[in-house]
This record gives structure tokens, sequence and C-alpha cells, in this order.
């Protein structure tokens, strides 16, 4: 139905208004768990808004394989929806590495896939959704570089780790890899991984670059044949690339928000890429602190400002789709640092998304890096953020989860976006106390 001012105003609790356990992080009845999918540039389930306030704990399946270990998956998604965050992006891949979920091509350990299996269904006792991220351009857990090896095994002439986004065989190498893992039954809840919801997205690569072309035909031909591949698979799930967000070749009226030159010189490039044929949504990352400089500074705010605002504009403008911003944070390692300044690059981020949100824009979420559960410290890379040693901190993430959910709550787009007269609700989610 439709809402009136008066209604709003009234904010009891009939369908137009705010359900009774807005505040209650406890999530969603299994009957509202549908896929998400996106209209026009936001992000919906069941026709509904669903802004998204998640985080990165990239080593839930390594951490499941071991029953020693195993319970840290479960804090982890405790701890997260406690403070109401909603989405979790995590490494569906391990590339013949230790406890290697792909010990070779199309050779798998079960028990790798079976600790898998149990991150997925423990994700949804938490109402918790899932982007999965295929491989990586990096060498931890294999990645490009192990693909790469692989073929020169197998006997292939090969003479960059970019090859891996050209030659045929590793191409398919990587084909094979996406059906196995797509086409996987859960051996917990039945489900095959292509038609379970609780699966957000699929991301092709993290962080995908190819420096030896920078001009970036080479990256972008493979993200055009991979993401129509994916897709021919599981029609169902969004895709998205798992990109920086870098400004290539085909904007140069764009580089100019890049934090270096070097930037544009990775083969990567933020428009072009995500206009292809079957990526649903952006990606863009956020390192102030690694791209611009390692010392704290009030110069990190205002590139994140703009990084963000660009991005988002750049999505509603010529993309047409929303646009996710699947890590950010900031070192404790880094000189300088503190935690009033974390709060306020988090605020930082988490204002862009709101302000887009009051508007019906592309800021459609934004992803945390990294939230981990007390007793993981050996794999703090400095940017870990325990929920319990972090008060403060903790109490912005609930607060933006609050406002996220009271949006997502809304009875119907029209209601979303055609009530004009200001009301409590609000003054709650816009008040400009972050």
């Amino acid at each position: 139905m439709e809402c009136g001012e008066e209604d709003l105003n009234e904010m009891g609790r009939d369908a137009c208004r705010l359900p009774p356990r807005i505040y209650d992080f406890g999530g969603v009845e299994d009957d509202a768990w549908g896929m998400v999918q996106k209209k026009g540039n936001q992000f919906v389930v069941n026709d509904q808004p669903f802004y998204v306030n998640g985080f990165n704990t990239y080593w839930l399946m390594v951490f499941a394989v071991d029953q020693s270990t195993r319970g840290k998956v479960s804090e982890v998604f405790q701890h997260a929806s406690s403070v109401g965050l909603t989405v979790c992006r995590t490494w569906a891949f391990n590339d013949g590495q230790w406890r290697a979920l792909q010990k070779s091509p199309s050779v798998y350990d079960e028990d790798v896939f079976k600790a898998l299996d149990f991150v997925v269904s423990e994700a949804k006792k938490y109402k918790i959704r899932l982007i999965l991220s295929l491989t990586n351009n990096w060498d931890e857990y294999g990645g490009k570089a192990q693909y790469v090896k692989w073929g020169k095994v197998a006997g292939l002439n090969l003479t960059s780790d970019d090859d891996f986004f050209s030659h045929p065989t590793i191409k398919n190498y990587y084909k094979a890899n996406v059906k196995a893992l797509l086409n996987r039954v859960n051996t917990i809840n039945n489900l095959t991984y292509k038609d379970d919801p609780t699966i957000f997205a699929w991301e092709l690569m993290n962080e995908p670059r190819c420096a030896s072309d920078p001009s970036g035909d080479k990256l972008q031909a493979w993200i055009e044949e991979m993401a129509v591949y994916v897709k021919s698979i599981d029609p169902k799930h969004l895709v998205e690339i798992g990109l920086e967000g870098f400004y290539g070749p085909s904007t140069p009226n764009r580089v100019q928000f890049n934090p270096d030159t070097f930037a544009q010189q990775v083969g990567t490039d933020f428009i072009r890429n995500h206009q292809v044929l079957g990526v649903d949504f952006a990606s863009v990352h956020i390192y102030a602190d690694t791209w611009i400089s390692e010392a704290i500074s009030d110069d990190h705010i205002s590139f994140v400002k703009a990084w963000m605002q660009s991005h988002i504009e750049d999505a509603e403008n010529f993309l047409g789709m929303p646009v996710m911003f699947g890590e950010f944070g900031v070192s404790t390692n880094d000189p300088g640092y503190n935690t009033s300044f974390r709060n306020t690059l988090v605020s930082t981020v988490y204002k862009a998304i709101l302000n887009s949100s009051k508007k019906g824009g592309s800021g459609g979420g934004s992803l945390l890096w990294q939230l981990f559960p007390e007793g993981t410290d050996y794999m703090d890379d400095g940017y870990a953020i325990v929920l319990s040693k972090s008060p403060s901190t903790s109490d912005i993430i609930s607060l933006q989860s609050k406002r996220l959910m009271s949006f997502n709550s809304f009875c119907s787009w029209k209601c979303h976006w055609g009530c004009k007269k200001r009301h409590p609700f609000e003054t709650f989610v816009y008040h400009d106390d972050l």
C-alpha cells in the first residue's frame, strides 16, 4: 500500500510503518530470504530496497576446515549480526596452497569444500549473505600466479602472471573452477550454490590488475568473457568484478580522482570495465593509507570523500547500477594512527552511503576490511576490528546498520522516495551526528 504523510508521522505498526523489531538485529524470517537482485541502481530483496552494511573476513573457509578453529567462523557471524551487519565478503578459493580447496586444476579437497559448505550454511543461520570471491590477483591463497604455475607444469609457454587473463588453457582452468563452485551441492543444507539466496554475489577476482597492458584491453576482454560465462551457469545471482576502482584510459577526465598516476597504468578502467554485459554492480576499494601516504593525515579523509562521490556519480550517470565499496579501512600500524581517526574514516564512508541513499542514488553499501573475533590476532594485517575491544567503532557500525535497516523496512518504493514531509524517522536517519 502507499504511505501518506499522516501515516508516517504517526509511526505506528501497520504495513506502512517501521516494524516493531527495527532495532532488533535478529534478521528476517525465512520466507523473506529471497535472492538479492538489482532494480535500476539499487539492490533489492523481494522488491524491497536492500542497502548494505557489511564486512570482510577472508579466511572463513580455511578456519572451517579444522574443528579447533571452526567455532571462530560462527563467532564472526554472531558478532557481525549483533551490530546489524548483513553481508560478508570472503574467499571461495584457495589455489594450490596450504589447505587448498583446488589442489590442482579441477582437483578438489572434499574436506575443504565441506568447510565452505559450513561457511555458507552458517551465514544463513545469522541472516548474513555472502559475496564469494573466485580467485585472487595476488599470490596469497594462490590466485593468478598459481594458475600460471599450473600452466607451466603442463608445458605451456607462459612468461608473465598476466598470461592468466589471455592464455586459452589458463582461462579454461578458471572456467572449470567456476563451474565446479557454482554447481556445488552443499552437503549441509543440500542446496546447490547457484540456487542459494544466502550468496549475495559472485566476484570474478579480488582486485584484478593487468599492469603488463596499461591500455586495459587484455583485462577488459577477460572480464567480458568471464562475466558472461558465470551468468551462463548461474543467471540468478549478481556478478561483480572485484575492482579497486581506478580510472583508466577511457575516461581521462576522471583520472584526477585516482590516488596517483600509477593507478591508471595497472590495466583497469572503472567505467569501461563495468559496462560489460553480465556485470550487475560496481566494486570500489578505499585505501588512502596505502595509496596516498602511510602516515595518517586529513588528506586521507578528503581523498575518501572525493573518491566515493566520483564513483557514486559515475554509477548513476554512466553505469546505471549500484556501487559497493567492497573494502575500506585503516591500519593500526600506520604512523599517527589512533582510534579517533579510524572512527572518522568509518563515519566518512558511512555518511557518503547515507547521503546517496537519501537521494535514491547508487551508493549501495560498504564492507569494512575487516572484522575479526577475539583470539585471531595472528591473522591480523593491521586492519582487523574486534568489536569487543573497539566499543566506539562498534557503536558507529551499529548506528549505520539501524539507519540502513530503517531504509530497507519501508513498505514500497513509492513510499520510500515519495513521502516529502519531514518526520521523526527521517531525523533519526539523517541527523548529522556521524
